[in-house]
């Protein structure tokens, strides 16, 4: 197969060429760009391997390019890369790798393009097409990497013990490729990641999680998570997803197996949005299932409060896979926590109220939080499915009604803690919270509105029961 008249459109392959011809060198673009341009995939990044030192053909083509201020050279690594037009390219002389027991990162020495390709981590990912005069656009493919995409299959250029042994993020690695291209893995490479699960303790949780945030991300999340649970990787992992999986049975009264119900609920959430964080609201919406599990003899199983117990278990999560802590968790926190309240809401009389606290609590999560709960509908009863599903959009009317009215959205009250303070001459204190906290309550259940001459009158009723004295009035 030659792919000349593609790549000689892509203007830095063309300087790429002509460098390499000019140096007197070899030069090949590997792994996924090539992988990509054979599937037909958007790629934004180019990976070339040079006979010689990529430095050098790094550093010609970023001044025949005129972007030497894009230029940035890892001489450890003996690696560099530059930036030309919408591409990043990144350039290395050709090496082979040898791996400590006990370490993913390899001894490096200078190698052949056939050495550079034996240490890639799998067939699709070591495809080369030539960059040079003599035979420009021509595939070198050793390990029949052209037959695997056509087949849907992946697996690893050498013996694969051998090479999840060497880096175990391979492991991640093809069940990840194998989730964003719904490809098989090939039974031998499959058992090879069962046999060496255990390696991936030398590997940085920082590492995992990324490769793990990829599959998550992927059109189908729950092939990368069927993957993960059959190789034991997830068990390794992620065990708290693992312990959803399973049914159990009392008096003939099951429940449903709450790990697939929960890589449905995904499923549909990645049918709308590719919110990483809104698919890990997915994921974790049921987390605490298993822990509030319970068998009534007269309603069958319960699992009451598993919406606050996973809000309350999400921070650990996050913690231990190295997720951000910030808006990210606070986010997924909070649809976890939330995930019930919209069903609660779907009765003919559902209250101004109800809905008011729901915006308030919700606030700017309020989109996402409906779309998690659309997606919790997974019954195979479509009836039941057509009901619940109106019944939501009837809530979201509701929520559209009286958010025009009430302005709920990033919701500040008239009356701050400082107006609290000012008027009963009060430092912050448990009291100037609980008055803050009954006005609140008062705006949310309708009894005042969110203004100060509503609000005043209502805050010295609470204050003289608490024996609290005005001591600098406000005149209205």
């Amino acid at each position: 197969m030659n792919y000349s008249e593609k790549i000689a459109q892509i203007e830095v392959l063309k300087l790429i060429r002509e460098s390499t011809r000019e140096l007197g060198l070899e030069s090949y673009a590997i792994g996924g760009f090539v992988r990509d341009l054979v599937l037909n995939r958007p790629s934004k990044d180019i990976d070339i391997v040079c006979i010689g030192s990529g430095i050098t053909l790094a550093e010609h083509v970023a001044q025949k390019a005129g972007v030497q201020h894009s230029l940035a050279v890892f001489k450890n690594f003996g690696t560099a890369m530059i930036k030309v037009g919408n591409w990043e390219v990144e350039f290395v002389g050709a090496r082979k790798e040898s791996y400590r027991i006990d370490s993913r990162k390899p001894i490096v020495e200078n190698g052949t393009l056939e050495d550079d390709q034996k240490r890639r981590d799998l067939t699709i990912n070591a495809l080369s097409i030539s960059l040079n005069a003599h035979n420009f656009g021509e595939f070198i493919d050793p390990f029949d990497g052209l037959g695997d995409i056509g087949r849907k299959i992946i697996k690893t250029p050498l013996e694969p013990n051998i090479t999840f042994k060497d880096d175990p993020l391979r492991m991640m690695r093809a069940i990840r490729f194998a989730s964003q291209l719904n490809f098989d893995i090939e039974a031998e490479t499959f058992q090879a990641i069962i046999d060496n699960v255990e390696r991936l303790d030398i590997i940085s949780q920082e590492r995992i999680t990324d490769e793990l945030n990829k599959i998550i991300l992927s059109p189908l999340p729950s092939y990368g998570f069927k993957l993960l649970y059959q190789s034991k990787v997830l068990k390794k992992i992620f065990p708290e997803m693992c312990n959803l999986h399973g049914v159990e049975i009392i008096d003939g009264k099951a429940h449903k197996d709450n790990f697939y119900h929960t890589l449905k609920v995904l499923d549909n959430v990645a049918k709308v949005s590719g919110d990483l964080w809104l698919r890990w609201a997915a994921i974790l919406h049921d987390i605490a299932k298993p822990a509030t599990k319970r068998f009534d003899k007269r309603v069958g199983w319960t699992f009451h409060g598993h919406e606050d117990k996973g809000a309350r278990m999400t921070p650990n999560i996050f913690k231990k896979l190295k997720l951000p802590m910030g808006e990210p968790l606070r986010h997924v926190q909070n649809l976890v926590r939330l995930h019930l309240r919209p069903i609660a809401l779907v009765k003919e009389t559902i209250t101004d109220s109800a809905i008011r606290r729901l915006l308030f609590e919700a606030n700017n999560d309020i989109e996402s939080l409906m779309i998690l709960c659309r997606a919790d509908v997974t019954s195979k009863d479509d009836n039941k499915v057509k009901k619940y599903l109106e019944n939501f959009d009837k809530v979201e009317l509701k929520m559209a009604e009286v958010e025009s009215k009430d302005h709920l959205r990033n919701w500040q009250p008239a009356i701050t803690g400082e107006i609290i303070m000012q008027v009963f001459d009060l430092k912050p204190s448990k009291e100037v919270g609980v008055i803050k906290n009954m006005l609140r309550d008062a705006i949310l259940d309708g009894k005042v509105s969110n203004t100060l001459e509503s609000g005043y009158p209502f805050m010295i009723e609470v204050a003289k029961t608490m024996n609290i004295e005005v001591k600098n009035a406000i005149e209205l």
